[in-house]
């Protein structure tokens, strides 16, 4: 069973909202000053779960969203779509996913709606995830692939196949080494 996990999602989510902001702060820089001051320092406010976000970033946040321009829509549209995941139902979650990517596609944000293209396709394996009542994900997928690439990178210079693949079952089986490589050391 294939499963589209939260974590993916949310990642496109994010850049989707990051190249808004970033056109918005490109198109305002000349005409609008003071909209454009709204824009600065707020990447990574724009990126954070909204519940995360506290202090003077919550406060320019606040302020960003009580304006009208784009990059507000955006993280709304985003900050919505995580209430997907609390659904137990298939069926309701497919309501939801729906109705979300109908008000995407509205907004009238071009990255926004790619995302919304991107999860329709997609629809299917996304539902999986209700499917699989939550308790599949491919976390420990990418974990394993990331250690693999990290032994990979620090192995460089092995001559074969071989030696590699002794480094990736002693790194990820965590076997023992032993303390010479051979008895003359």
């Amino acid at each position: 069973m294939h499963v589209l996990d939260r974590f993916h999602i949310t990642s496109h989510l994010n850049q989707a909202v990051d190249q808004v902001r970033r056109a918005e702060s490109t198109r305002l820089g000349a005409k609008r000053k003071k909209a454009a001051q709204r824009l600065k320092h707020m990447r990574w406010p724009l990126l954070r779960r909204g519940s995360r976000v506290r202090g003077r970033a919550r406060q320019k946040l606040n302020a960003l969203l009580a304006s009208k321009l784009a990059t507000a829509r955006a993280w709304e549209l985003k900050e919505t779509f995580s209430h997907f995941w609390k659904y137990k139902s298939e069926m309701w979650a497919g309501g939801f996913l729906d109705y979300w990517c109908f008000r995407a596609i509205r907004s009238r944000l071009e990255p926004m709606k790619k995302v919304a293209r991107m999860l329709r396709a997609h629809e299917p394996l996304i539902l999986n995830w209700f499917r699989a009542k939550g308790e599949i994900s491919n976390g420990a997928v990418e974990g394993l692939n990331n250690k693999i690439r990290v032994v990979t990178r620090r192995s460089y210079g092995f001559r074969t196949f071989d030696a590699m693949e002794i480094a990736l079952y002693h790194n990820l089986g965590r076997l023992p080494e032993p303390e010479s490589p051979h008895k003359f050391c």
